[in-house]
Parts: C-alpha cells; sequence; structure tokens
C-alpha cells in the first residue's frame, strides 16, 4: 500500500543516507495516467521556484479543532479569528531564514527572494539550470494525449539541515490538478431526459421528496443572519432561465431570484460550451440548494476560474483565506491556475487574496483521485480545510461517483500507479481528509416510498485513504465496522491497517433527482448532487441556531460521532459500492463505508444541536 500520513502530522522527509548532508525530499513512483516523459528541459527556461515554509503547531491542530467542535468541550463554538489562525500558525523567523540563507549561500541574489504576504511560502524565479543544481534534481517537459505540456522532476532533494523547515517545493514532482474542461476532477456526469409524466419519490426525486424524507422546514426565520456558497468552477456554469423553470415546476416562490455571484479568478457563466455535461453540476447544485433553504436564504455562487484556463480548489482557498493565499504567481503552477493570466482570453484581473468572505457553509462538488496528487501538496491543502473549521466554516465534499474506483475508472497497482487495469482500491480527495465532512448517496427502493428505509446508491464512493491517519473522533464508529463487518478483502487491495481515514461521513439522496438543463427535464445521480443537498440541510441547522442566539456548527464531524447524535440520522444498512473487480463495500447497522453514518433526520439533528452552547 502507499504510505500513511497522520492525520495531525505530515510526514516530509526520507533521509536518502545516514552521513548524506542532503535528503530526498520527494520521489514520484510513476506518471500519471495520459502523460509520457518528451525531452530534457531547456537549461536557461524560466521556473517560478515556490517552497512552501513548515508551520508551528500545525501537529495540535486536530487538538485546536476538536476544542471548538466536539459538544463535550467547554469551548465548543468559540470559533477562531483569521488572525488567531494565522498568528498561531505562521512559520517561525528561524524557519523562514534558515531557507532564506541556503538560498542566498547557494548564490541566489537576495532580491529575487520573496516571502508570500502570509509567511508561508518563499518564491524565486530561477531558471532550470539554477535549479537543478538547488535542488539535485533533473527537470524535463512532459507531454499529455490531449497535447498539453507540463514541466516536472522525477525527484528532489534538500540539504539536512533545510528539510525540517520544508513542507515541500514546486514545480518538482506534481502533475496538472487544474480544475479545467479538459481534465481534473469528476463529478456527477450521470443525465437521463425523462418524461413530464409524474411518477413517485423512488423514480424521480423532487425537493418536495426530500423535505419529507428528511423532515425539513419550508422556510428559514433568520435567512439575513445566515450564508450559504457553492462553488463551481468555469467552464461549470448554470442558466436563470433554467432556475425560474425549476422553481416554477418544484419550488414556490424562486422564479426569478438568483444566486449571489462572487466572481474569482475571471469566474463567469460561459455561454459558449453548450452541452448538457457543462450545465448538469451547476444546475443541480443551486436548483437543489436554493429550493431547500428558501428564497429568503441568499446562497453564494462562487463562480472560479476563467474560461482559459480554470482552476484547482487552491485557487478558491487562496480568495477566501488570506493566510493560504500567496499573492501573485505564487501558487503552484504546475496544479494552480496563475493569475494574471496574459495569454489571449486569460483573465488579466489582481488574484483575490483572503478578500472573499466564507459563508458558514461551503459545499464544493467536485473531487480528486487522491493518487492525482502528491501527498504533501494533498495534506497541505487538508490542513487548510482544518484552519477553515477552526473559523467555524462547514466544508462538504462528495465521496465519488465511481464505488471503490477512482474517477476516469480507474484503480490502482500495487505500487500505487492508477490504471483502468489495477485492482487495488482508489480512494477520493478532498473526501479522504480528515477536516472536511465527505457526503455519499443514496436511493430511494424501486416501489418504495419516503416512509420507507433508504439504501445505498451503488456508485457512491467511499473506503479510506492510503494519506490520512484515522481522526479521534471516528475512531471507534470505524472499529465497530471492522471487528463486525469486516469486507474479508486481502489487505494488498486497500488500506486493511484500521488506522486510516474512513469515509463518507453521511449520506442523502443522489440518485434519480430532477433538475432542469436548457428548459428540458432530466434526471441526475451522483454524490455531487447530494453534498449540496446536505449543504443545505445544515445551512437550515444554523437557521436555528442563530435564532436561538448561537453561533454556526463550524466543523461537524466532532459532533456527528459522538453519542449526543445518536439518533439524528437515518440508518442506511443496504447497498454496496463496487468497482475494481469486487462488490465493494456494504453498508450496514451504523457507520459503514458506504453511506456513512447515515441520512439527515432534521429534527433529530437541529435537537441535538440546539442543546449545545
Amino acid at each position: 500500500m502507499l504510505s500513511l500520513l497522520s492525520w495531525l502530522t505530515l510526514s516530509l522527509v526520507v533521509v536518502s543516507g545516514a552521513t548524506s548532508p542532503w535528503t530526498l525530499h520527494e520521489r514520484r513512483s510513476h506518471i500519471p495516467p495520459g502523460w509520457n516523459r518528451a525531452r530534457k528541459h531547456e537549461p536557461s527556461a524560466i521556473i517560478p521556484l515556490r517552497i512552501a515554509l513548515t508551520q508551528p503547531n500545525i501537529d495540535q491542530i486536530g487538538s485546536y479543532l476538536n476544542d471548538v467542535s466536539h459538544p463535550d468541550s467547554p469551548n465548543y463554538g468559540d470559533h477562531w479569528t483569521p488572525d488567531q489562525v494565522a498568528t498561531k500558525f505562521a512559520p517561525t523567523k528561524e524557519t523562514i531564514n534558515t531557507v532564506r540563507d541556503w538560498l542566498l549561500q547557494s548564490g541566489v541574489d537576495p532580491a529575487r527572494v520573496e516571502v508570500s504576504p502570509g509567511k508561508g511560502w518563499l518564491h524565486v524565479n530561477s531558471t532550470v539550470g539554477e535549479v537543478e543544481g538547488l535542488l539535485r534534481a533533473k527537470y524535463y517537459v512532459y507531454v499529455h494525449d490531449t497535447g498539453a505540456e507540463h514541466v516536472a522532476s522525477e525527484s528532489y532533494h534538500l540539504p539536512a539541515h533545510v528539510t525540517p523547515h520544508v513542507d515541500f517545493v514546486t514545480p518538482t514532482i506534481h502533475f496538472d490538478a487544474r480544475l479545467a474542461h479538459e481534465g481534473g476532477p469528476t463529478t456527477s456526469g450521470i443525465v437521463t431526459k425523462v418524461s413530464a409524466k409524474a411518477k413517485g419519490c423512488d423514480e424521480e426525486i423532487t425537493p418536495s421528496c426530500l423535505r419529507a424524507l428528511y423532515g425539513l422546514p419550508n422556510k428559514p426565520v433568520s435567512a439575513k443572519k445566515n450564508s450559504f456558497g457553492i462553488v463551481e468552477f468555469t467552464p461549470q456554469t448554470h442558466r436563470q432561465s433554467d432556475l425560474n423553470s425549476f422553481a416554477k415546476k418544484y419550488s414556490t416562490g424562486l422564479s426569478g431570484v438568483s444566486p449571489k455571484m462572487v466572481s474569482i479568478d475571471g469566474g463567469v457563466l460561459q455561454t459558449k460550451l453548450t452541452d448538457d455535461n457543462y450545465y448538469a453540476e451547476s444546475s443541480a447544485d443551486l436548483e437543489y440548494g436554493m429550493s431547500l433553504v428558501g428564497p429568503k436564504q441568499e446562497v453564494t455562487l462562487y463562480q472560479v476560474g476563467d474560461t482559459h484556463r480554470g482552476a484547482s480548489f487552491n485557487n478558491f482557498l487562496d480568495a477566501i483565506d488570506g493566510f493560504y493565499c500567496i499573492f501573485e504567481n505564487g501558487d503552484d503552477a504546475s496544479h494552480d491556475t496563475i493569475y494574471p493570466d496574459n495569454v489571449p482570453g486569460g483573465y488579466k484581473g489582481k488574484q483575490p487574496c483572503g478578500t472573499v468572505k466564507p459563508t458558514n457553509v461551503i459545499s464544493t462538488s467536485y473531487k480528486y483521485n487522491e493518487a492525482d496528487l502528491s501527498d504533501l501538496y494533498a495534506g497541505r491543502q487538508c490542513l487548510e480545510y482544518g484552519k477553515l473549521g477552526i473559523m467555524g466554516i462547514t466544508v462538504l465534499y462528495p465521496s465519488g461517483d465511481d464505488g471503490v474506483e477512482g474517477g476516469r475508472g480507474l484503480c490502482l497497482t500495487p505500487k500505487g500507479k492508477q490504471t483502468s487495469k489495477g485492482k487495488v482500491f482508489n480512494p477520493s480527495f478532498p473526501a479522504s481528509c480528515p477536516f472536511v465532512t465527505a457526503v455519499g448517496a443514496t436511493r430511494i427502493a424501486s416501489g418504495g416510498s419516503v416512509h420507507d428505509p433508504e439504501s445505498a446508491w451503488d456508485h457512491s464512493g467511499g473506503g479510506w485513504s492510503n494519506y490520512f491517519g484515522m481522526p479521534a473522533y471516528q475512531a471507534d464508529a470505524v472499529k465497530s465496522y471492522l471487528k463486525h463487518h469486516h469486507p474479508g478483502y486481502s489487505g494488498d487491495i486497500w488500506n486493511s491497517t484500521g488506522k486510516s481515514r474512513a469515509y463518507p461521513d453521511l449520506s442523502a439522496i443522489g440518485y434519480n433527482v430532477m433538475i432542469v438543463i436548457r428548459d428540458e427535464v432530466m434526471t441526475i445521480s451522483g454524490t455531487s448532487l447530494s453534498t449540496p443537498i446536505v449543504g443545505a440541510i445544515l445551512t437550515l441547522v444554523n437557521d436555528a441556531r442563530i435564532n436561538a442566539g448561537k453561533r454556526p456548527i463550524g466543523f461537524i464531524n466532532s459532533a456527528i460521532y459522538s453519542e449526543k447524535f445518536s439518533g439524528a440520522f437515518h440508518d442506511v444498512t443496504t447497498g454496496t459500492n463496487p468497482g475494481c473487480g469486487t462488490k465493494g463495500f456494504e453498508a450496514v447497522k451504523g457507520w459503514d463505508p458506504v453511506t456513512g453514518l447515515g441520512t439527515p433526520n432534521f429534527p433529530r439533528m437541529v435537537e441535538a444541536w440546539l442543546k449545545l452552547r
């Protein structure tokens, strides 16, 4: 299996030799699918070198998060301010000086070394030849099947005294992870046109089905004090006319109501790409997110990335979190879109850096395969979700739509390579991050009703991370599953250690859900739809707490796994999530790696959360 990272401390160093003054910092074991090494890179070419500095107190982030999110904590709900977070985790002067001095002693001009505003990164524009000397690495140009080119190394080294002060360096071993239409993460994508004939909730889910199924209120009471955000990445887009059509058919009072759009890095509602797949995700997210919270609750649409390059999760994090932001070409050019983008058609405005206000609940219906990213890159991003949780923000991601497989039908080889012929289960990210809430999908059985138990959707992603250790909040639930319902698979096809992060955390309906795309009524299925449904439900929980004079719920995992929430979910005990040549895992009594703790019982959830301070 792949190496396992602690959920609190990210492992950074592999020592190449006991007496060597250099350490191997990262090595790539394989080239990602679709890429081939073409040639050696030109020594005179410019590389925007970015060095992610280690952060003090980061090994305690789980404890800090638990302190403000566990129901038994006397500090429950005492969320931190952004300044408190920045102060606690800003790299020390020793770390900054050690790395900077190494660069200067290696011959780098001091004027070229810049510290990011949040002090989390050092960056310096260098030539390939200079960087190869600094990192003892070799840089190559790789070409994708689509014709796209990418610059990367197979490994890199750091001096032994510098290693403890560096998380990772880019561009190095990492490959493209932008959320652009030509690649990147998967969304639901399972869209079917249907007739206009009325059917039951077992065949066609509507907002009224969801309200009946989960006991949801018809309208919020403290909407002006509350907030709910949905993230979309260009070219995914929606049309207001579709929102209006959906509202007239299924949601009284929403016709003509628009989300509050916040454009990030040139995000626009594009109109050139008109295939249903470019409308399905955003339309589904907004139609249900807005319908379930009602017209009085403003829904913020974070539209991220221009039509030329798109964007990554990090581009969104830059906008809402100034500490994470690296400002002006500070992101990882191999993973993240760099703005301003001076190519024709690119966004040429200033990159947002902590200037976009985050909402109380943020729902994002996009994902990667965990193996698409290096463990250090994924780990650094995961820690930022932890910081958002400490600040009282609920972050939701889908568990995936491929069962135990990864997106694009890829499983892993024993050495971690992604391939359609692999047999090893391929986890999803960010669902595998212990600092987000991962959402699976369920369905109503054929012939059933909203009063009958739900079943797992047979594409719902779930399993165990290969990168992150098990958080304390889910230890008892997962140990119980492994003790009483062990899947029986050989340990060489899944992470069977019992020490890694398991997901999803909870679920909601995600099968045969009615939407409107380009004036046509269709059904859509996917965890990328169940995610905004859960986001809307948690927004309604926040509404009840705010109305009672209490604070938003923030990071929910520590609470929902506790005894105080034992009756807050409808247990799902039937269904599997096949993949990689197996039937996957089974939904069973209690927590399981298909549906998590189950689906929301809204009245019980509100009751439990209103009892907390």
